[in-house]
């Protein structure tokens, strides 16, 4: 006789490990169906986890979704505690953020986005005085020895990183202490009767669940024609550096951000990650000179003393963009018992452990804090 699970998981990022996690933790006897398809997100993000400061053009500029990631912000730290991992500054480090105009033409857009990082605050009724100051070129290079000099600059405490390829194992790892079961396997349908999920097949077999959830990224669209449903969601493959660095201490530094959203990220190990090209490409994963020409030629602009690094690894990730940029969660319409954890875009390492809490509270019927009715399916269909 077939085992009947609480919850079946389809997808193994970050968004698909925090769900399992913070369903098992309540007892929930769960499986989670994970293929690795090439190219996860999860695997490739930088790993920025700054609200404060991100782009409106990537989503931001929608009150829900900004709203969602403060409050993601606010639980990195609650859950790197009960994963016993406060203090591994190589998994999640608050170091704060500087956001950079290295030329006279950033210059505009660096005003327009330091007002904006000002009433974000000031909307959350948040004191800006200890916690978003202007730099001077010279202190901006103090506090990240790798800068050209700067046009402008502007230091906002709340921000941290996460490494998300270490996040995710922590959660695996704590979760199949908790019993998790994981398969290595694609799922290729649902099983739906009268409109009520009842499982999964995979690899050719059958499972059973009172729940299924699609954490799938980017291949979450492979279930809308057996649900007569859009998921209207687009791979947009990143290409990021990893850089290895000898002559710069790269231990507790702020992230550097430019007003064109690149990055250059340090991490304890000499590491300095710098990224991240955007390209509507497909599932197409592989590695381009264009891509690292764009990555690297940035860097080189804004940080030109990372001219002497070497290259340690160059990652490729396919993010999963929703058409109107905002992640898709919760039920799905007209299907009893499945739901979707999806669509996270550019908002995947900085909101997918919240997601999952979220997600989990939500198939348990439990009150959750946090409104998600912005985020439904249902606005698509």
């Amino acid at each position: 006789m077939n085992t009947v699970y609480d919850v079946i998981i389809i997808g193994g990022g970050i968004a698909g490990a925090s769900l399992a996690y913070h369903l098992v933790c309540q007892g929930v006897k769960t499986l989670l169906f994970d293929r690795r398809d090439e190219g996860l997100a999860t695997h490739a993000g930088a790993g920025i986890v700054s609200p404060f400061t991100a782009s409106n053009a990537i989503g931001f500029g929608n009150d829900s979704l900004f709203n969602f990631a403060v409050e993601a912000l606010e639980y990195y730290p609650i859950l790197m505690k009960q994963l016993d991992k406060q203090s591994d500054s190589s998994i999640f480090a608050n170091n704060g953020l500087i956001v950079v105009a290295a030329e006279s033409d950033d210059f505009q857009k660096f005003e327009e986005l330091k007002s904006c990082i000002y009433q974000r605050y000031l909307a959350r009724s948040l004191s800006t005085t200890n916690e978003v100051r202007s730099l001077s070129s010279d202190e901006a290079q103090q506090m990240f020895p790798a800068l050209a000099k700067t046009k402008g600059a502007i230091y906002v405490s709340r921000a941290a990183q996460v490494d998300g390829s270490l996040i995710t194992q922590a959660l695996y790892t704590a979760a199949e202490q908790h019993n998790l079961t994981v398969k290595p396997v694609g799922v290729e349908q649902l099983i739906i009767q009268n409109h009520v999920v009842k499982g999964v097949v995979a690899n050719g077999d059958t499972f059973l669940a009172q729940n299924v959830a699609i954490a799938g990224g980017a291949w979450s669209i492979e279930f809308e024609k057996q649900l007569g449903l859009k998921i209207p969601i687009t791979p947009l493959r990143g290409q990021i550096i990893h850089l290895n660095v000898t002559n710069i201490d790269t231990t507790n530094k702020p992230i550097i951000s430019t007003v064109g959203d690149r990055y250059m990220m340090s991490w304890p190990d000499n590491r300095v990650v710098v990224g991240a090209s955007r390209e509507s490409v497909g599932f197409d994963v592989h590695t381009t000179v264009e891509g690292v020409h764009e990555v690297l030629g940035e860097a080189l602009r804004v940080t030109p003393k990372l001219k002497d690094a070497s290259l340690r690894e160059i990652r490729v990730g396919l993010r999963p963009i929703s058409q109107d940029q905002l992640p898709i969660l919760g039920t799905v319409p007209n299907i009893d018992n499945l739901y979707l954890a999806t669509g996270l875009g550019n908002a995947g390492l900085s909101a997918g452990p919240y997601i999952g809490k979220v997600v989990a509270e939500t198939i348990l019927n439990k009150h959750s804090q946090t409104d998600i009715t912005a985020f439904n399916v249902q606005r698509f269909n």
